[in-house]
This record gives structure tokens, C-alpha cells and sequence, in this order.
């Protein structure tokens, strides 16, 4: 018989060692994600881990015991194998159906089984588990929500594929780079959706934007994170607090007065040693964050500036004219212009030119060209929205 997936917290610890998640979405029933409608839009994300073939099988032997195993199998499993203080139990069959940790164990000792024993009648088959290739979001929502360390991934015959591990979904890296958000603005062009919720939180795919951002961070390896606050700050504050329930550590920049999309930077409390990566707080993107900086790096710039292409339809007919002459009809045309995406990546030595005024960050590449320093441009080709109008928000909420 199948496990049910449970649907709230249980009081046993459930444990298990990462190996190697990817692949594709498993065609099961709804009823196996135990998930709302809410968690299983999120399983649409773009966020996936790379499938690392080939150590797998070894790796999930060594964290498995049979149905039938003893206490003393169990136990010996446990103590060599490669989870911490757990094992997962598999059917005959192959499939997950359970799990068991140390301390089902000890309760079964102390209730008088023996050695010998068999753990089938004890162990845990009400357990969370999520499908291949179920994104970073949802399972740190699920680590989160239900108090557990690792979720094993099984595929539609409930085999058992690999297992989330809090740590990796963090990143298996930590990149030495800073991250500063720009999260202070009033979003005014929203109007009512922004009168007592800062635009960074309006919430995109059941997550609030900035949410999404620092998961982002924190996945490509970036664990101290700057966030510039000043309209609403106390609802961004009181969200984040500082960053250790998303993996990070997190300060805030607090704009006594608002100064503009680049003065933020002059309150960094301390110059930094390797490229900060600045952004604005309204983006909905899944950017690759190493390769920006990598970029930024192996040429090195002062600045390099992520870019988006951009397409707009005028809504009218267009002509060209010639010395009062029409030479030509363009009907409605699309014209196609490549844009700042409000991502960038600046050296350390740059970051004195930001004043504590009114300071908008373009100016920071203006000074770049005026002293023929070199400028990077890093064309994103992945997914991104920038908020800041209700229709491009109505868009990334059906996109993501």
C-alpha cells in the first residue's frame, strides 16, 4: 500500500541525506503532492536543481532499508549509513514507504521490543515526499511549514529518486559577493495595491516579490544580503527579520529620505572586498546569478549592467517621411530595443562615487564612460518582470 502524504506537521523528525534531484514531473495524482492549489501552481517555477547522474544508486543504498529489516538492521544502518540519525524504508517492491529514525527506535526499545525485532509495525508511513524536478520554493515552503530537515524525491512509482537536503537547497557554494535590494520606493504607479503593502511584497505565485528575490540569492550561494528600506519598511522588516529563517543574513539600509534608485549604496557600513550585485526589489526574474558575476569578473568592468530585451507594438500606423512625401506604411509596428533590467554588478572601487543625495545608479556608468572605464552588459535571457505598473504585475502573476 502506498503512503498517504501528509498534509500537516507530525511529531516525528523526518531526515534524509541529499543526493541529486532534477528530472521531470512525475504524472501522479494531485493527492500525492499533499499540496493546496497554491503549492502546486508553485511547482511551474523555473527554479529546478541539475540531475547529477551516476552517484545516486549507491548514495540511496546506503540511507534504505527494507520492510522487513530488524531493529538491529535498522539500527546498524543508521549508525553507518549516510544520513544523519535516519533511514528510509522501501517495500519489497522497491517503493518508499516510510521512514525511520533514531528515535523510533529508542521508543521501541523502551517499550520492550528486542533487537530482533521487526520495525514493520512501527514505522513512520505518514511522511512528506515531493515529485522530481519540484522547485526550490516549494520545497524550502515545505521545510519550512512542517519543521523538517530533508524530503525525499520519488518519482510516479513512488521510487525513491533522491532527497532535498535544507543546506543544498540553499546552494552547495557559498559565493564571498554581497547583495543590496532595492526595496525603499512608494510604488505609487500601483495606487491602491501599494497603500499599506511596500511594492516588494505584493506577492507573485503565492510569494511576495522580494521573497522570491532573496530565495534566489540565497540558492546561487549569496548569504549576506542589503535590503534599502524606507515606505512601509516595518512590514519588509518584520517579514525578513535578519534573513536566518531564509538561509542568509540580512541588514537593512534605512533611507531617512528617499534617494533615488543608487544613493542607498552610500550607507553600506563597510566597503566590500569582491563585486556587489544591486538590484531593484519590483523584479520577478530567475536570473543566472553566477554568470552575471562571472561575466562581470572575467572582463573586467567597473560596472556591468544586466539587460533584457524589450518589445513594444505602437498602437498606431506609422509612416516614413521624405521632404513631405510618405514613402512608406508600417501598420502598428513592433519595435524591439534591448533595456536596463535593473540588475547590476559593481567592483568595489566604484562604489565611493555614490553620494548620500539623490543619486540615480545610472550615473555610476555615465562616470564609467567618462573615464573610459570599461562597462559590461550581461543579456538575461531568462524569464523577468519588473512590476511597476498593474499590468505588467497582472502578467507576471499568470506567467509565474
Amino acid at each position: 500500500m502506498l503512503p498517504r502524504n501528509r498534509t500537516e506537521a507530525s511529531p516525528r523528525r523526518e531526515v534524509a541525506k541529499d543526493t541529486f534531484p532534477g528530472m521531470a514531473l512525475p504524472q501522479v495524482p494531485p493527492r500525492h503532492y499533499g499540496a493546496t492549489d497554491g503549492f502546486r501552481a508553485a511547482l511551474t517555477l523555473p527554479e529546478r536543481f541539475p540531475k547529477l547522474p551516476g552517484r545516486m544508486t549507491e548514495s540511496l543504498k546506503n540511507c534504505t532499508v527494507s520492510e522487513t529489516s530488524t531493529v538491529r538492521e535498522t539500527m546498524d544502518r543508521i549508525n553507518t549509513g549516510d544520513l544523519s540519525g535516519a533511514v528510509m524504508v522501501n517495500n519489497a517492491e522497491g517503493q518508499l514507504v516510510g521512514l525511520m529514525t533514531d528515535g523510533d527506535l529508542r521508543r521501541m526499545l523502551l517499550n520492550g521490543a528486542g533487537m530482533d525485532d521487526p520495525i514493520a509495525p512501527h514505522i513512520n508511513r505518514d511522511f512528506t515526499w515531493v515529485g522530481e524536478n519540484t522547485s526550490r520554493a516549494h520545497v524550502l515552503d515545505l521545510i519550512r511549514a512542517r519543521s523538517i530537515e530533508h524530503i525525499p524525491i520519488v518519482d510516479a512509482q513512488m521510487r525513491l529518486q533522491g532527497v532535498h537536503r535544507l543546506g543544498d537547497i540553499l546552494a552547495k557554494s557559498v559565493l564571498p559577493n554581497v547583495a543590496v535590494i532595492m526595496a525603499g520606493g512608494k510604488g505609487t504607479r500601483l495606487g491602491a495595491l501599494t497603500k499599506d503593502v511596500p511594492k516588494p511584497m505584493l506577492k507573485v505565485a503565492g510569494r511576495p516579490i522580494l521573497e522570491r528575490i532573496i530565495l534566489h540569492l540565497v540558492g546561487a550561494g549569496i548569504r549576506k544580503i542589503y535590503i534599502s528600506v524606507n515606505y512601509l519598511s516595518h512590514v519588509i522588516e518584520q517579514h525578513f527579520g535578519d534573513g536566518t529563517h531564509f538561509g542568509c543574513s540580512i541588514d537593512y539600509l534605512r533611507e531617512e529620505k528617499p534617494l533615488g534608485s543608487g544613493g542607498a549604496l552610500s550607507l553600506l557600513p563597510e566597503a566590500p572586498s569582491h563585486p556587489v550585485l544591486v538590484m531593484n526589489g519590483d523584479l520577478v526574474t530567475d536570473f543566472p546569478i553566477r554568470r552575471l558575476l562571472r561575466h562581470h569578473e572575467k572582463g573586467g568592468y567597473m560596472a556591468t549592467m544586466g539587460l533584457t530585451p524589450y518589445q513594444h507594438t505602437v498602437p498606431f500606423g506609422c509612416v516614413t517621411l521624405e521632404e513631405g512625401s510618405i514613402t512608406a506604411f508600417r501598420e502598428k509596428p513592433l519595435l524591439s530595443e534591448i533595456v536596463n533590467a535593473g540588475i547590476y554588478a559593481f567592483s568595489p572601487a566604484i562604489l565611493p562615487r555614490v553620494t548620500g543625495d539623490h543619486y540615480p545608479i545610472t550615473n555610476l556608468f555615465e562616470s564609467c564612460l567618462e573615464n573610459g572605464e570599461p562597462i559590461g552588459g550581461y543579456v538575461i535571457e531568462e524569464g523577468w518582470a519588473d512590476v511597476g505598473v498593474p499590468e505588467e504585475l497582472h502578467a507576471a502573476r499568470g506567467n509565474f
